[in-house]
């Protein structure tokens, strides 16, 4: 008896895989016929790819210093899946060939989904026991090509998708790079100047045996309390730390620290825009694919990654659920600008949402690309005018004593 891998379709039209035994490819296809499944795809499957397929799953050992899965690699994938679907390979055989990928955790997920497969399961049933990796909206795309046999375009749509999500990040992590650096050399330039340098003026001034200045003494005691009481501050910093991670977690906690980044100033703006671009996107995803307007509603919340936005949207989901219409629950919600507003409530009114969406998620993704652009503009004259403070006071705390006692000598 041999094993054969197969790719068919049930009574109900849905896309189904497995694996059988017997004698010959016509014994599996009279076998898939008595099951009510019409044969597409039947391949014989060697004892030698099962057991290469074994030892490589035995291989891929994942611990928590694994690397977590790119963004990168996911756009990949999925570039390669449309291409092989599209060519009318076998979904078993296109992901065997895309296990071996550089992402370990991305290689044991596939090598799974294939086991999964082996067994009878459709692939969005598979992927979905990876929730790290394929997230709900990945999941249910792939579920909706399945079930209308465009599994191709659906792969097609998540790489277009990922690889904007991609984009918008390295933007945002090139326009903060230089306000990082900066940060960072500030808080290296204060660390320094308590430690090392602000000491040496204190023993100079203690030789003299006179009243020194205001900031001088506020820079004094700021160096011996970083000195000499270090732990105090690291306790107070590890404490504030414990309280706002602490506080993040619950649920009201979550939902007010979301909400308080979108009002942040400078950046607020930003990320308000980018969250929603992300929800016009994949909200005109969802619909384009045939998923029904609730549940995409509820899969996009998750896909936002805000829980003060995740909230608005179940509420606008559930207030559709009672009857409203998708124009009235947005406005009610308060997320989105006038210029939106009136393409949603056209797209409601011509059946065309998911291309207005579409419209939606361009103009705040170029609103987006713009302020990014124009980030590090806004930032640079905070950073200097914080680094013109800084001097000021070491001037004022170092020097005017200085020319004082000189002053007195002279």
């Amino acid at each position: 008896m041999a094993s054969f891998t197969y790719t068919g379709r049930t009574a109900q039209g849905e896309v189904t895989s497995g694996s059988l035994e017997s004698s010959d490819e016509q014994s599996v296809a009279k076998l898939l016929l008595a099951k009510s499944i019409t044969p597409i795809d039947i391949q014989a499957k060697s004892a030698t790819t099962a057991k290469a397929s074994a030892s490589t799953s035995k291989e891929v050992q994942i611990h928590f210093l694994t690397p977590k899965v790119a963004l990168d690699d996911l756009v990949i994938f999925c570039r390669q899946m449309y291409s092989l679907t599209k060519a009318g390979i076998p979904i078993i055989r296109a992901i065997s060939g895309l296990a071996n990928t550089r992402s370990l955790r991305l290689r044991a997920a596939l090598l799974d989904v294939m086991d999964n497969l082996e067994k009878g399961r459709n692939l969005s049933s598979a992927m979905s026991q990876h929730p790290k990796i394929f997230s709900q909206l990945f999941v249910s795309i792939v579920h909706v090509g399945e079930n209308t046999g465009q599994l191709d375009s659906a792969f097609l749509q998540l790489s277009q998708y990922l690889e904007r999500e991609q984009e918008t990040k390295k933007q945002i992590k090139t326009a903060t790079r230089y306000p990082t650096f900066v940060v960072f050399a500030l808080v290296a330039a204060l660390v320094v100047m308590n430690i090392f340098v602000i000491p040496v003026f204190a023993g100079m001034f203690e030789k003299f045996d006179t009243e020194l200045p205001l900031m001088t003494r506020i820079l004094l005691g700021m160096s011996g309390f970083f000195i000499h009481q270090w732990y105090v501050l690291l306790g107070t910093i590890l404490v504030c730390v414990f309280i706002i991670k602490h506080y993040k977690n619950t649920q009201t906690g979550r939902i007010k620290w979301d909400h308080w980044k979108l009002k942040l100033p400078i950046i607020g703006d930003i990320v308000e825009r980018s969250l929603l671009g992300r929800f016009s996107r994949s909200f005109a995803l969802m619909l384009n694919s045939g998923i029904p307007l609730t549940n995409a509603l509820t899969l996009v919340a998750d896909a936002v990654s805000n829980a003060y936005m995740h909230e608005a949207i179940i509420n606008m989901r559930r207030r559709i659920e009672k009857g409203e219409s998708l124009s009235r629950v947005a406005a009610a919600s308060g997320l989105f600008t006038p210029l939106v507003m009136q393409m949603i409530h056209v797209g409601e009114e011509t059946g065309r949402v998911d291309e207005l969406l579409s419209e939606v998620a361009d103009f705040y993704e170029r609103e987006v690309e713009y302020d990014i652009k124009s980030l590090t503009s806004k930032i640079e004259p905070i950073l200097i005018s914080i680094v013109a403070v800084m001097v000021l006071i070491l001037a004022l705390g170092i020097f005017t004593p200085m020319w004082d006692m000189m002053g007195a000598v002279s």
